[in-house]
């Protein structure tokens, strides 16, 4: 059954996180999780699902660093917290990166509170690491000091299983994400169909089902992408969509570079304070 919140009440579950990152707040923010909870971060690498493994998750990624939410735009669908987002992460070592981000966070009821029940970290890993390097010896240094705390923390199955986040539809994905906005914005239908796979869904906004024939006319209206994200098998785009902000994610197949699913969301939610 749908998840019956205000966009509202969903971020405000939501920004629980970030305080409790900033925070350095093991205990909450895992609490803020449900028992059978999924983290993918980055997706494509090997998710961390219930309690134990997201603990060693933030002992890995969280605790060592600072880490700042420079948030642009936040989204909701049915039970979603879409967020367009930039992550400013600065090392132990004093190396710092700027990462360009989706956070979608899947929320759940549990005992009349919302809980995470599932978060995809939409974010390119060869991008992060080769920007780290590019800061000198402090990245050098702090990725060194992460490959010892991934196998520490989570053994070597799960340092190969970060290793993961490497691979995915990257150039090509994101050459069909770009044929499918061109052609859904000139009306191309004939164009977006060859591009779907047999019996792709469209969520246009999110939560409500259309055809290709109505995605189109709804691109038609003016699309523009700009910040687009290749991580396993999604790309996720900051688009302009009707001359107000959106984003759009897109699943692809396992076999081959067709889209399988397509998800447009455009309701905004102001910051709460």
């Amino acid at each position: 059954m749908p998840l019956d919140a205000s966009g509202a009440s969903l971020l405000a579950a939501v920004q629980a996180s970030p305080r409790a990152v900033a925070a350095h707040d093991r205990q909450t923010w895992v609490g803020l999780f449900t028992a059978d909870a999924t983290v993918r971060d980055p997706v494509g690498a090997r998710p961390h699902t219930g309690r134990a493994a997201i603990e060693k998750f933030f002992d890995t990624f969280i605790a060592p660093n600072t880490i700042e939410f420079e948030v642009d735009h936040d989204f909701t669908g049915p039970g979603v917290v879409v967020r367009d987002l930039h992550i400013r992460t600065t090392m132990s070592t004093g190396a710092q990166v700027l990462v360009p981000m989706h956070l979608r966070y899947d929320l759940s009821e549990i005992d009349g509170e919302l809980r995470i029940s599932h978060l995809a970290a939409h974010w390119e890993l060869p991008a992060m690491v080769a920007q780290l390097l590019r800061t000198g010896t402090r990245g050098f240094g702090a990725g060194m000091q992460l490959g010892a705390a991934l196998v520490r923390n989570q053994g070597l199955t799960g340092a190969a299983g970060m290793a993961r986040g490497f691979t995915g539809v990257g150039r090509a994905g994101k050459r069909v994400a770009a044929e499918l906005f061109d052609a859904a914005a000139s009306g191309d239908t004939a164009h977006v169909r060859r591009l779907l796979g047999a019996g792709t869904v469209i969520e246009c906004p999110a939560g409500t089902v259309v055809s290709a024939d109505e995605f189109t006319e709804r691109a038609e209206e003016g699309l523009r992408a700009g910040k687009v994200i290749a991580a396993g098998r999604s790309v996720t785009a900051s688009v302009e969509l009707d001359g107000a902000p959106a984003v759009i994610a897109l699943e692809f197949d396992l076999d081959a570079p067709r889209i399988h699913h397509v998800v447009v969301f455009t309701e905004l939610v102001p910051d709460q304070p």
